[in-house]
């Protein structure tokens, strides 16, 4: 395997990930809003590794396995500490729908793929949507503090219902699309 600047940048978002962790937990000042920083830089490597390596003709198979794993860990670490940081029944619903959509897809993928009929459920327009949305409702959450008087969590919280509806949404068209295999495999 040959490293280069997309594949970095992917191993790069996965490191961030305990560092963003350490961050939101650390009693330093200002730790969060660092923690936020981290979390916004490796979610646009998110988008930035594909384009790169799509540009300059430098994908690879490991690449293409460890973006997707990458987006989902940093995802789901971050809703998980969020969740500890203010539990609740509300908050671990969301928490729920968009982890448990992720593990859905990602199985549902990897079973297509057993069938050679992987590109069924390619990215929709609505995943990408969704994924905004959640990034910045994640990072919204960790910078938990008001900026110019804006209410950052409180609008943070309200993308990530947005968030987890389109998660819903972008699931249906993804198992919709996968239905007829699924049908097909199903015992009579």
């Amino acid at each position: 395997m040959r490293l280069n600047i997309p594949l970095a940048l992917t191993l790069g978002r996965v490191a961030a990930i305990p560092v963003v962790l350490a961050l939101f937990y650390v009693d330093w000042p200002h730790a969060r809003q660092w923690a936020c920083v981290l979390f916004v830089l490796a979610a646009i490597t998110d988008w930035l590794d594909g384009y790169l390596a799509r540009r300059w003709n430098q994908t690879s198979k490991f690449g293409a396995f460890l973006d997707p794993v990458a987006d989902k860990l940093l995802v789901a670490v971050s809703l998980v500490m969020l969740l500890r940081d203010q539990p609740g029944s509300i908050m671990a619903i969301l928490v729920a729908i968009i982890i448990g959509r992720e593990i859905t897809i990602s199985a549902l993928r990897e079973w297509l793929a057993e069938l050679g009929q992987r590109t069924t459920v390619a990215v929709s327009s609505i995943g990408k949507i969704k994924t905004g949305f959640q990034m910045t409702a994640i990072g919204m959450l960790i910078w938990q503090q008001p900026f110019f008087g804006l209410p950052i969590y409180e609008i943070g919280y309200v993308l990530l219902f947005a968030a987890a509806a389109l998660t819903i949404w972008s699931m249906v068209i993804y198992l919709k699309a996968a239905w007829p295999l699924l049908k097909e495999s199903m015992p009579q």
